[in-house]
């Protein structure tokens, strides 16, 4: 049974046929004829279904005579020159896809292997973190470490998407893991080392925001450092509050000698914290931006339950905003002490 498309094309193919053997000149209407091919590619119309499509047309034409057969043929040829390399050309750009696809399918798999962020065990505070890319390939990075005496909290941003992104964070990957001070240098020193690194490594087009923070649980001080990174969030529960976390800074790879501020907090029993990336912040609802408020106010309808909870209840509120889609790479973090 011939669907709608499939008439379509043939009441499309006798127009034409009827209007070249109807012109003495013989030429073949140029645009309609390249409309029509491209029509015929893209379902996979192999070239001997093409003859099959001419025979339809010619039934349909009630043509009889010798030379309007000719002209006929002569109509098919002309639609068969270049329609046959086309079509070849089609399939080479499909089995490239294809192929593209399967490795981009396995450097994703390969990424996530390599970035997959843990969250340890933590007998000071209740962790949940979740990431996900807006593509196949993440430019979002996070890393939480318990070494036993401090809690290490790492979250960055490549700004861009794609490969160029998820091979610059493979990279920051590796840098932060060879840093012989990552467990015990303070946020700003860390920043600036791994700063000097993206300066000589990345090109200059791109640039990687950053929060690196450190809680001790000995003195409750959590201290964090910024390289321009989307601020987070701290709940005080004795104020029954949130605040912006302060934290400036230039982002990596801008300016080699970079100076980075640190500051620093006393957390509470029941205080918490939130870090984020901008494909966060940069939901959108009614095309446009959410505000934080907004984030906090679904943060505060889910804050009673564990970290891991709300981090996903937060993201499905927020994915549903945008009909379960997403922008750019999303990664939130909740640590709750």
């Amino acid at each position: 049974m011939e669907t709608q498309e499939d008439e379509s094309q043939l009441s499309e193919y006798r127009t034409l046929l009827a209007h070249y053997i109807s012109q003495k000149d013989q030429k073949l209407p140029t645009e309609e004829s390249e409309h029509l091919r491209r029509q015929l590619h893209a379902c996979g119309i192999l070239p001997e279904d093409l003859l099959g499509l001419h025979i339809e047309a010619l039934k349909g034409a009630g043509i009889f005579s010798e030379s309007a057969m000719m002209r006929s043929l002569n109509f098919l040829m002309k639609m068969m020159s270049g329609y046959s390399k086309a079509y070849r050309e089609h399939q080479e750009l499909k089995d490239w896809q294809k192929q593209l696809d399967t490795e981009l399918d396995i450097a994703s798999a390969l990424q996530k292997t390599l970035l997959d962020g843990k969250v340890p065990a933590c007998s000071f505070a209740d962790i949940g973190a979740i990431s996900e890319p807006a593509k196949r390939m993440s430019g979002d990075y996070y890393r939480i470490v318990n070494d036993g005496k401090r809690l290490v909290v790492t979250i960055a941003d490549i700004v861009g998407k794609g490969i160029p992104a998820a091979m610059c964070m493979s990279m920051i990957k590796y840098a932060m893991d060879s840093l012989p001070e990552n467990s015990q240098g303070a946020p700003s020193y860390i920043l600036s080392l791994l700063n000097r690194v993206v300066e000589r490594n990345v090109d200059t087009n791109m640039f990687i925001t950053m929060f690196y923070g450190v809680y001790d649980p000995e003195t409750g001080i959590f201290s964090n450092s910024s390289a321009g990174h989307e601020p987070g969030f701290y709940y005080s529960a004795r104020e029954d509050r949130f605040m912006d976390l302060e934290a400036r800074g230039l982002s990596l790879g801008l300016a080699r000698e970079a100076e980075y501020k640190e500051y620093a907090r006393r957390i509470y029993s029941g205080d918490m914290i939130f870090l984020l990336t901008d494909g966060v912040t940069e939901i959108r609802k009614d095309h446009d931006f959410i505000e934080r408020e907004q984030i906090v106010a679904l943060i505060r309808r889910w804050m009673h339950l564990p970290a891991a909870e709300i981090v996903k209840q937060v993201m499905r509120a927020l994915k549903k905003m945008q009909d379960f889609s997403l922008q750019d790479d999303f990664t939130f973090i909740a640590i709750k002490f």
